[in-house]
C-alpha cells in the first residue's frame, strides 16, 4: 500500500481593493454581468469574466432552464465563448462572483465540478495555468493559481 499527500494553496484577499488592478477590472465585469443572470429557479446569480492574454475580457452569466439540468453555469458560458471567439488566445484569469436573491452570500463560491473539468480542458490545451478568483456577493476573494488546486486529480485526454 502507498499513500500520497495532495495539497492545495489559495491566496485570500480581504476585498477587491487588494487585488491587482487588472483583476479588479475583471471583477467589476463579473459583478455587472452577474445581474444579467437568468436564475428564476435557484435565485442564485453567478457572473464570470475571463481575461485573455491580449487584454480582451469575455463575460458570462448563468442561464437556467425549467428542464433541469440543461442550463449552463456562468463559468462555462464565459470560457466556451472565449474558446469560440478567440480560440488561439490564452486565458490568463477567470473571476467569479455569486449572489443569492434570498440571502447575502459572503462566502467565496468556487466553480462546480463540471465547470472545474471544463476549465481544466482549457488550461491543459494552452499548457499554461489559469488564475481563478472567486467570491460571494461580499467578503473575501480566493485566488487559485491553477485549476489543479481545485481539481488536483483531474481527468484529461491522456487517460482515454
Amino acid at each position: 500500500m502507498k499513500t500520497i499527500t495532495i495539497s492545495t494553496q489559495f491566496t485570500i484577499y480581504n476585498d477587491i481593493n487588494e487585488l491587482p488592478v487588472a483583476i479588479q477590472n475583471i471583477s467589476k465585469h463579473a459583478v455587472q454581468i452577474r445581474e444579467k443572470a437568468y436564475a428564476p429557479y435557484s435565485k442564485f446569480k453567478v457572473g464570470a469574466a475571463v481575461l485573455l492574454e491580449n487584454g480582451e475580457i469575455i463575460v458570462g452569466a448563468n442561464q437556467e432552464n425549467a428542464a433541469y439540468p440543461s442550463g449552463l453555469c456562468a463559468e462555462r458560458v464565459a470560457i466556451f465563448q472565449a474558446g469560440s471567439l478567440c480560440a488561439d488566445v490564452k486565458i490568463k484569469a477567470l473571476f467569479l462572483s455569486a449572489a443569492s436573491e434570498l440571502t447575502t452570500t459572503s462566502t467565496p463560491i468556487p466553480p462546480c465540478g463540471a465547470c472545474r473539468q471544463s476549465i481544466a480542458e482549457y488550461e491543459l490545451k494552452q499548457n499554461e495555468p489559469i488564475e481563478i478568483y472567486f467570491m460571494g456577493e461580499t467578503g473575501e476573494i480566493y485566488k487559485s493559481s491553477s485549476i489543479k488546486d481545485l481539481l488536483p486529480l483531474l481527468f484529461n485526454k491522456n487517460l482515454l
